[in-house]
């Protein structure tokens, strides 16, 4: 199989010694580690290095910059106080949530170009503490998307139990549908990784397991087509049973 000639077995233009030597004395000093640390700033922002050793005081300046990246962030939005509040509330920037709500700068309900909320962007991303001050400061836990999700439904999506447990003590509708008729328990039952929410979901009382989605499916449908935790149906098996023919 061909290949890329390394380049020292490049051939050197004929006749010019002197230039040659010259390669020849490059090729013995070069350095690629110094050459990164000398023009890393041309390196495009996103490109892989092949250096993947880092040391601790390097990962400890890589999250102050972190930190700094995301104050940077907050001041870009400043004025548009509507998005950082959405951005705040996906990101975990608590404080932030409470200067915005606090000051009254920002509505708890605002709402993005697909009407997710600040609390929808908060349960999908699993931030507990961030749904804890919204709801407090009036977060609709009602609140639908333009595919009909609610707060729980993201909830669920992404596993976030301790979310979607808040979200049920605060009244949200544990068989709300989209406009698909997906219940949060749909969205579980064909998640691999759902098996807390779905034991979560499965044991609240009011829970209806029978809904079906516009396909004519049933969660335990839907855990059985995807073979995930189907077992755990067995929770709710005489209502299960009671609607099957």
């Amino acid at each position: 199989a061909r290949r890329e000639p390394r380049m020292s077995e490049r051939k050197q233009p004929e006749g010019d010694d002197e230039d040659s030597e010259r390669f020849e004395e490059f090729l013995e000093s070069f350095n690629q580690l110094e050459l990164l640390e000398t023009h890393r700033h041309l390196i495009p922002v996103g490109t892989p290095s092949g250096w993947s050793g880092q040391s601790d005081d390097e990962e400890d300046e890589e999250q102050e910059r972190s930190e700094e990246w995301y104050e940077m962030q907050e001041k870009r939005m400043e004025k548009n106080p509507e998005k950082l509040l959405l951005w705040a509330a996906e990101n975990n920037r608590l404080s932030t949530v409470k200067r915005l709500l606090s000051e009254k700068l920002a509505p708890v309900n605002a709402r993005d170009e697909d009407q997710y909320t600040p609390l929808h962007r908060a349960a999908y991303s699993g931030h507990l503490d961030i749904a804890h001050e919204l709801v407090a400061q009036g977060a609709d836990v009602h609140a639908q998307t333009v595919d009909g999700w609610t707060p729980l439904h993201s909830a669920c999506k992404w596993n976030n139990t301790n979310v979607a447990a808040f979200l049920l003590q605060q009244g949200a509708d544990i068989n709300a549908q989209t406009n698909g008729l997906l219940t949060p328990l749909h969205i579980a039952a064909g998640n691999k990784n759902s098996r807390e929410t779905l034991e979560l979901l499965l044991m609240n009382r009011y829970v209806k397991a029978d809904l079906k989605n516009n396909l004519d499916e049933t969660a335990l449908d839907i855990a059985r087509r995807t073979d995930v935790y189907h077992y755990l149906f067995e929770i709710v098996e005489d209502c299960i049973n009671a609607v099957s023919p």
